[in-house]
């Protein structure tokens, strides 16, 4: 049996329309893993004098694509999703690592509920401590408001970067 070759330039992907919470923009992604993942969408509200400091929250909505043949969100999209969490917290709450680059050295997920097609997953994550090479965060998603995945992470900093090309790119990690 051979295989028949499409060509990408033929193929063409239509989405549904995405209701996103208020507050939420477009992440730009680029072209990397991520990118091709999303979309996804950032809420950043600078809060002065709040010793929680800026809120920072990821989210996007579970489409069929993202979905295992339960019509849950697949395990490896929450985990990629959470590998992102924590360090686009870390860039927008950490003065001292600010946009270097954050690879992960270590990333614990505890799955807790499901999330269901169609549902809004967001996630927020908090710095716990930075070192001189490291940074230590934790996290939490839920799913339509309901806890889904506890994230814990240790991330090496790395150097500066922008991505997306542009100033405003969002920093990856």
């Amino acid at each position: 049996m051979s295989e028949q070759h499409i060509p990408a330039s033929t193929i063409t992907i239509t989405r549904e329309a995405i209701t996103v919470p208020a507050g939420f923009v477009p992440a730009s992604m680029g072209e990397f893993f991520i990118g091709n993942n999303g979309p996804l969408y950032l809420r950043h509200e600078d809060r002065p004098g709040d010793p929680q400091g800026p809120l920072v929250q990821l989210g996007f909505r579970v489409e069929r694509r993202h979905c295992n043949p339960m019509s849950n969100c697949h395990g490896g999209m929450l985990a990629t999703f959470s590998d992102m969490v924590l360090p686009m917290s870390i860039h927008r709450k950490s003065a001292e690592v600010g946009h270097k680059f954050l690879p992960t050295i270590n990333l614990q997920l505890d799955y807790l509920s499901p999330a269901p097609l169609g549902s809004w997953v967001q996630g927020e994550g908090q710095v716990l401590r930075v070192t001189r090479s490291m940074v230590f965060a934790q996290g939490l998603v839920t799913a339509d408001g309901v806890p889904a995945v506890r994230i814990s992470g240790i991330f090496k900093i790395g150097k500066p970067f922008v991505m997306g090309g542009a100033p405003g790119g969002v920093p990856g990690g």
